[in-house]
């Protein structure tokens, strides 16, 4: 079955399903390799990335990969920063509102679900440490589409860069290097420098601090075999025969792990203890310390962390928005090398080639933190801002109340937010329990004075509001501008209070003036 890629190029369908870069031993895709970690020197790590940067990677490759293996710091490091972005949300944005464009977008949607990428980040983010990472893909067919049903990841053994250029990846096999299929291979790339792939890896960058660190490793336990107990003396007598003198050397070599020996009476076993030994001891641990300390920087950007120092929670909330920056540059180029060596080729093999195409995006959502969001709305709808419910509720992850589904939360029926002073002088002579209501021209008069007192206030405070929202850029400008303005509150307040003093007075005059009248 032939099918047309993203640049209308004819696919063989059966060459997408049949895997390409498999191992085997005894190869030149050998998927064991060797330990190039055994006996390293600097004299032999020198040769292995010289070697590298002229051409010949495999023994870094296998390097990178042994330095993970026994390196518990290293690895833990490099799992935290993959992880890190492996876990975040994945979403879908078509490429315009148009239905076809729509359709696309759901189909993409519909393959995510499935988990398929979600379980493969992890891998293709093994380029963070050797500078690459190619997964092979196995595309599975249904009903007229092509999807990938697994996401493979080869090792960087199998894989070379052209002669010439330095940078196309190849494939090893027997007869030399092969080019690869791009519908078949997702070839992900982070870089720590810039220059060509195979010197951008933080392997490489960390290959030495590793080494010294082993070699510190190795001192620091031939120093605790040594003097971390007691070392044994044997003593023997001038005529002691050679018999003797084996007996005692068996008795002082394996006291230490049998804490038992037998020896002649006449011999004697003396133990002497080596003095000053934690200040040997701290040397050793501040320097393995210090390189851990380095990987960590390399690694994650920063060393918070990772290891417990002093610095308090802004040190803590600093260094974690250096480690949010490096999250957020690793999702960037992972979706940017997905949407463009996969997504592209899933909808063209199965609606044809687009001019544009769905994108997706991993990542959290670029928005105002959840209570900036809340403060500033709650100003805004207060200053009359309104929004769609949906919008609020999307932004809250809360569903909307479905039929007579049972609901908490809401306010309780209150009184119009908008009243003109006229109307909240009425209601107060309405509600008075102190007075009957006092004649009409009294309130109309009472109405008057408040409008004429407060209308001056509150024009100001209006215009000077709708100028700072006229002027923010965000919402959080808006709350800033807002926070600042200086609203005459207390001239509104003496107003308002001056307006109740008076029609409190009125209705006390017209309670006695109703006395009268029945007194008479």
């Amino acid at each position: 079955m032939a099918l047309r890629d993203f640049l209308n190029r004819v696919i063989n369908g059966r060459q997408l399903t049949e895997h390409v870069a498999t191992g085997k031993t005894g190869t030149v895709r050998d998927p064991y390799g060797n330990d190039q970690a055994d006996g390293l020197t600097p004299q032999r790590l020198a040769r292995i990335l010289r070697a590298a940067a002229n051409g010949d990677p495999l023994a870094y490759f296998e390097l990178a990969e042994n330095m993970e293996e026994r390196d518990p710091h290293y690895l833990a490091v490099l799992a935290t920063r993959k992880r890190s972005v492996a876990q975040l949300p994945i979403t879908v944005n078509a490429a315009s509102d148009a239905a076809d464009h729509k359709k696309h977008a759901e189909y993409l949607q519909s393959w995510i679900d499935d988990g398929v990428l979600r379980s493969s980040l992890f891998d293709m983010l093994d380029a963070i440490g050797k500078g690459f990472s190619v997964m092979e893909i196995e595309w599975k067919t249904s009903v007229g589409s092509w999807t990938p049903g697994k996401l493979i990841w080869r090792p960087p053994t199998f894989f070379d860069f052209d002669r010439d250029d330095g940078e196309t990846l190849m494939l090893r096999e027997a007869a030399g290097l092969v080019d690869l299929d791009p519908a078949k291979f997702i070839i992900h790339r982070s870089k720590a420098k810039s220059g060509l792939t195979v010197k951008s890896g933080i392997a490489r960058v960390a290959a030495w601090g590793w080494m010294f660190k082993n070699f510190t490793l190795k001192d620091w336990a031939i120093f605790c075999q040594n003097y971390g107990q007691p070392i044994r003396v044997g003593k023997y007598d001038s005529n002691a025969t050679e018999e003797q003198k084996d007996i005692l050397w068996k008795a002082v070599s394996q006291i230490a792990g049998d804490c038992a020996a037998i020896i002649p009476r006449s011999m004697e076993i003396a133990f002497q203890e080596v003095g000053s030994k934690s200040a040997s001891t701290d040397m050793f641990e501040k320097r393995v310390d210090w390189y851990d300390r380095q990987v960590s920087k390399l690694v994650l950007g920063q060393t918070t962390t990772t290891d417990a120092i002093s610095g308090g929670h802004a040190v803590s909330q600093e260094h974690r928005e250096v480690q949010e920056d490096i999250e957020r540059s690793d999702a960037l180029d992972l979706s940017t090398t997905l949407n463009l060596q996969l997504v592209r080729n899933m909808i063209a093999f199965k609606f044809g080639p687009q001019d544009h195409y769905p994108t997706l995006s991993i990542g959290r959502p670029d928005e105002v933190p959840l209570g900036e969001f809340a403060n500033a709305f709650d100003i805004f709808a207060r200053n009359g801002l309104k929004l769609p419910a949906n919008f609020v509720r999307s932004r809250l992850g809360a569903p909307a109340p479905e039929g007579d589904e049972e609901t908490v939360g809401g306010r309780p029926e209150a009184a119009p937010l908008k009243m003109t002073a006229r109307q909240a002088v009425d209601r107060l002579f309405e509600t008075s329990a102190h007075a009957r209501k006092p004649d009409r021209d009294d309130v109309e008069h009472l109405t008057d004075r408040l409008e004429a007192e407060a209308a001056a206030i509150l024009d100001g405070q209006i215009d000077t509001i709708r100028t700072a929202l006229n002027q923010a850029t965000s919402l959080e400008d808006a709350a800033q501008r807002l926070a600042k303005l200086d609203l005459k509150d207390e001239e509104l307040a003496k107003a308002m209070a001056s307006a109740m003093m008076v029609s409190h007075l009125a209705g006390q005059a017209a309670l006695l003036d109703g006395l009268d009248d029945e007194r008479k």
